[in-house]
């Protein structure tokens, strides 16, 4: 993933060219750029490291460097960057990257630490911790370690809900949710119980945990709150969770809430299961 946010000693020209290259799909001009950019952050007498150790990040994700050293080239700038900001936007989207890699490239124990490096204690800002830890539920989702991935995805949910990014707060709710609809305990720990006890483990394993039904309900509430403003759209799964909630704690409102707009729905699916 490419970084919004730029080092506070980079020309803004220079960034917000570079950023609208990006954007407009321009590669071949935002790697010309690039090579102004990382020249002006070498000179001698002002070297600039952390523009440096940016616009190298940019450039291996964009393929200007052998497919080989992506990996060691990355590792570089948050190294750099761990130097000379630590905790900053910009080291916390370099880490976000590196853990892509290494999940990429299938190593995802490796990605899972350094995804840990992201955090409240090392001064890193709350979307940037969400997104982390949404990363890492769905790496431990994928090796069947459901315990922690839900108490990652919860942990992800309440820190994006808390920013400007309520989409990623709905997927955040959407993938909890998933999993907690297969195995409801109305006598189980709430989400929030369970991330205060949690302990580390030494290694991860095949884990699974009842869900509560107030966590539930939390979720739901999220994902309608975004879902009601617009249900059109051939592929709703985010209302089909919802009436499979609905279903399961038998919660007629939320229901009731997604028929009130029938007429606006556009997915079969969802017009199958209301007709029903």
């Amino acid at each position: 993933m490419g970084s919004e946010a730029e080092p506070s000693e980079t020309p803004v020209v220079y960034s917000n060219l570079f950023q609208s290259f990006i954007s407009e799909g321009k590669t071949e001009q935002a790697l010309e750029l690039s090579d102004e950019i990382l020249a002006k952050s070498r000179r001698l007498n002002d070297r600039d490291f952390e523009t440096e150790a940016w616009i190298r990040m940019e450039r291996a994700l964009l393929g200007a460097i052998n497919p080989k050293e992506v990996g060691n080239e990355l590792r570089w700038c948050v190294d750099r960057l761990a130097s000379v900001n630590p905790g900053s936007p910009i080291h916390g989207l370099a880490l976000l990257n590196l853990a892509s890699w290494h999940r990429n490239s299938n190593e995802k124990m490796m990605a899972l630490v350094t995804l840990s490096d992201i955090s409240a204690d090392a001064g890193h800002p709350v979307d940037v911790i969400g997104l982390a830890r949404l990363e890492s539920g769905r790496i431990l989702v994928s090796i069947g370690d459901l315990e922690p991935a839900m108490r990652h995805l919860w942990m992800a949910m309440r820190r994006l809900s808390s920013t400007e990014l309520p989409a990623e707060a709905v997927v955040c709710a959407m993938e909890w949710l998933d999993i907690a609809l297969d195995d409801v305990d109305p006598e189980s720990p709430t989400m929030d119980d369970r991330i205060i006890n949690a302990k580390p483990r030494e290694s991860p394993g095949l884990t699974s945990s009842p869900s509560n039904p107030v966590d539930i309900k939390e979720s739901v509430e999220i994902i309608l709150s975004n879902g009601l403003i617009d249900v059109s759209g051939d592929r709703r799964d985010d209302l089909g969770l919802v009436l499979d909630a609905s279903d399961a704690l038998e919660e007629s409102v939320w229901r009731g809430a997604i028929e009130d707009r029938q007429k606006e729905i556009q997915d079969p699916r969802l017009i199958e299961v209301l007709q029903s």
